[in-house]
């Protein structure tokens, strides 16, 4: 019976077809109600005052002007999806918002070219930016609160041919610090860091891209030795976990307190174990390694794409090669890649796979059988459920010692490495390929061909 008295069809589906179509419904609804919205009406809401202040809590705000609904509709949702980073940008005749989640980039949402300019001012306006500056690089930060927990955003807006480009990276404030099982290393990592923590004094790095979970691993082995015995003292940018048993500064460059003049002020603390959330620069990089010479036990991380490289990354900085043989005790560089669906089907194409291991000069006892994403309810159609951490793992022994005190470079020190029973990024790539917990593409993403 037709109640609306207009034309329809019936179609017979699955439930995960249906799901998807209202998943999809959903995440453009918002954007539907803009474009229903006229130029004019959205212009005037624009000129109002009454914005989102610092620290608003987005699911209670009544203010009903599209521009901020759709700003704040963006920060939800790339929220709830964890998103990383949001990105705006403006194109010839359109603009689009892709969110970077486990990752890799996804388009939400896409509209005339026009609105994107005042979705930009809305986020210049509450990250306190110039809203008349296009023509050079701007930077800021912001905060909102959803569902009662704050979530920082650092803005960075650049001008493109078509207009201003828009990057916010979201920096959550975490739940729990995940479990060593959670982070998903393999237990020849897992047992090895464990025992790198057990020595008095030293340094330990994790190194990888940004984004790669350098600063939750920290934290999830820090945890397993946190102790009322033990005076454990972190300096971050930002905190991104509250963790029991630790004193945690917060970095703040506004009023001169950097991870260095930090670090020196810990140092009087009388710390048993110092974590410091970056190594950025040779006078930070300096005071840390005398730390670790000094018998304190020394946690950081570096933006390097392989352990070899640390070494040489410390070098460049400006760092003597006898003075990170003697203070470093081991490195950990690691990635994260993304775990697949239950509902993953088998992929017949193995020709890539084998053109790398080929290449790798590595050998496979077993028939490969590798798989691929699908997509169901389950993991919202992407075919991937979460994110696991894997790692190549060294701990200095006196050969290479030897080697980086004599500023030997990284291509030699990884063969040493490797000869010294050092399982690689690749290696460990390649094992959860054949162990189908990715996919091969997911491996490629990650570094399997780096």
């Amino acid at each position: 019976y037709n109640k609306l008295n207009i034309p329809f069809e019936v179609i017979v589906t699955d439930s995960d077809s249906y799901n998807r179509l209202l998943s999809k419904y959903m995440e453009v609804k918002t954007k539907k109600d803009l474009e229903d919205t006229s130029l004019e009406e959205i212009e005037e809401e624009l000129n109002l005052n009454d914005f989102i202040k610092e620290g608003v809590d987005v699911e209670s705000s009544q203010n009903s002007a599209p521009i901020i609904k759709f700003v704040n509709s963006m920060f939800y949702q790339a929220v709830k999806k964890r998103a990383s980073d949001i990105h705006i940008e403006t194109h010839e005749n359109f603009g689009i918002v892709r969110f970077r989640i486990d990752g890799v980039l996804m388009t939400q949402a896409k509209f005339p070219k026009n609105v994107t300019s005042l979705v930009i001012n809305r986020i210049k306006v509450i990250s306190n930016l110039d809203i008349s500056e296009k023509r050079v690089p701007q930077d800021g930060r912001t905060q909102i609160k959803i569902s009662g927990k704050t979530t920082d955003i650092r803005v960075s807006i650049i001008p493109t041919y078509f207009g201003e480009k828009v990057v916010l990276r979201l920096l959550m404030e975490s739940e729990d610090i995940p479990s060593l099982q959670e982070l998903g290393f393999n237990k020849i990592v897992t047992d090895g860091f464990k025992e790198m923590l057990e020595h008095s004094y030293g340094m330990i790095l994790v190194t990888g891209p940004t984004g790669s979970g350098k600063s939750t691993t920290l934290h999830a082995f820090l945890q397993t030795i946190a102790s009322p015995e033990k005076n454990i003292i972190t300096v971050e940018d930002p905190v991104e976990y509250k963790a029991d048993n630790i004193n945690q500064i917060q970095v703040n460059t506004k009023v001169g307190l950097d991870f260095a003049r930090a670090l020196r002020s810990i140092l009087r603390q009388d710390p048993d174990i110092v974590m410091v959330g970056e190594i950025r620069d040779k006078e930070t990089a300096t005071i840390a390694i005398q730390a670790a010479l000094t018998g304190h036990l020394m946690l950081s991380t570096l933006h390097t794409n392989n352990a070899p490289a640390t070494i040489t990354r410390l070098m460049d900085m400006g760092i003597e090669p006898f003075l990170i043989s003697s203070s470093l005790i081991g490195i950990l560089s690691q990635r994260l890649v993304r775990i697949l669906c239950d509902c993953k089907i088998e992929d017949s194409n193995t020709k890539e796979l084998e053109k790398i291991i080929e290449k790798e000069g590595l050998t496979v006892d077993t028939p490969l059988k590798i798989y691929k994403q699908k997509g169901c309810s389950r993991c919202n159609f992407t075919g991937f459920v979460k994110r696991e951490a894997i790692g190549e793992l060294f701990i200095m022994n006196d050969d290479v010692k030897e080697l980086i005190a004599k500023g030997t470079n990284d291509i030699e020190l990884k063969h040493a490495m490797v000869k010294f029973g050092m399982k690689t990024l690749k290696e460990n790539l390649l094992e959860v390929v054949l162990l189908g917990k990715t996919s091969i593409k997911e491996a490629i993403r990650v570094g399997l061909k780096d």
